[in-house]
């Protein structure tokens, strides 16, 4: 039976797919804090070779290159894709966007190609599933928002302009990067500019994150217990919060979830002006796929998952939704043999 893998190798999680005679039959997200060193590379890829050793094929694409132990983009997609080679010495393919797959070697040649394209991975198999389609994939740290028949940035710095890239996500955004100021018990409050919550407590304290999608530690090193998130919120008001108050801090996180939620919107409306073929469905993808559907109920149109639109176990199909660049990719290669 042919095996292909597929990797999302990011700056926080290495994603992985597992596809059997074209179909999606495992995915697994593995914690990697690459900021660390490299050697969390390793240990990761380590990790996966449970699900993906008996793979002819590995196929992989990268945000990680954009971690701050590199000195530069070209510098990160060199070392990613070097412990990649080590790792799998043969069947190894490197997602390169608009140029298809290629050899380690040949990423490092065309590393503009090669970093943070994942989106594009994903873009260019919902574009032959489900055509006119508007992406919608928010992870950990950003969003992607993209017309997958026609994208129109491919480096980070052409999405940021075009609205394709906003760089918020669903639990490692730190608060005041989303708003400086949120309601609280009917007051407008400015809130302090430092890292003490990220929107991982701000779901917490609203009830609405899973126990397993928040796998990294929290800005204060401490628990991740609704109490402790409440502590970690309300330091960045200036104030103690307690427990006997949790519905005006869950009414505040709430706030803040808005205004997060309106800069995807936004993207999306700055995607969707630009003169071309209409869109016809939105598809969410991410752990914070629940979002998307939020703002795909926004604009209007109709919403399917990204598990939804491939060929998958029902296992998997959530994980499938939530690291839908590993399995696209790994389809992808599949698909080109």
């Amino acid at each position: 039976m042919p095996v292909t893998a597929g990797y999302d190798v990011g700056g926080a999680h290495l994603k992985v797919a597992r596809i059997e005679d074209g179909r999606v039959v495992a995915v697994r997200v593995i914690a990697m804090p690459l900021w660390r060193g490299l050697q969390a590379l390793d240990a990761a890829l380590a990790d996966a070779r449970a699900l993906t050793s008996d793979a002819r094929l590995h196929a992989a694409t990268m945000t990680a290159e954009l971690t701050e132990i590199f000195d530069s983009r070209a510098a990160g997609v060199t070392e990613v894709s070097s412990a990649l080679e080590r790792t799998h010495d043969s069947g190894l393919r490197i997602f390169m966007g608009l140029k298809g797959f290629g050899t380690a070697a040949q990423a490092r040649e065309n590393h503009v190609s090669v970093g943070s394209a994942n989106f594009l991975a994903t873009a260019q198999l919902i574009a032959q599933k489900q055509p006119r389609s508007l992406l919608i994939d928010m992870g950990s740290t950003t969003t992607d928002v993209v017309a997958c028949d026609r994208p129109q940035g491919l480096s980070d710095a052409e999405r940021l302009q075009t609205g394709e890239l906003v760089y918020t996500g669903f639990t490692r955004t730190p608060v005041p990067s989303v708003t400086t100021r949120a309601a609280l018990a009917g007051q407008w409050q400015t809130l302090a500019r430092d890292a003490f919550a990220t929107m991982a407590d701000v779901r917490r304290v609203i009830g609405e994150l899973p126990d397993h999608i928040d796998l990294h530690d929290t800005a204060d090193g401490r628990g991740k217990s609704v109490a402790e998130s409440l502590v970690r919120l309300s330091r960045g008001f200036g104030r103690d919060g307690e427990m006997r108050h949790l519905d005006v801090w869950r009414s505040a996180a709430a706030c803040i979830r808005e205004a997060q939620l309106r800069s995807v919107h936004d993207g999306a409306l700055q995607v969707l002006s630009r003169p071309g073929p209409s869109i016809a469905c939105v598809v969410v993808a991410g752990i914070g796929a629940v979002a998307g559907e939020d703002v795909a109920r926004r604009l209007e149109l109709p919403c399917r998952r990204f598990g939804d639109i491939v060929e998958a176990n029902d296992s998997c199909r959530d994980d499938a939704t939530a690291h839908a660049a590993a399995v696209a990719v790994g389809l992808l290669a599949d698909a080109a043999g």
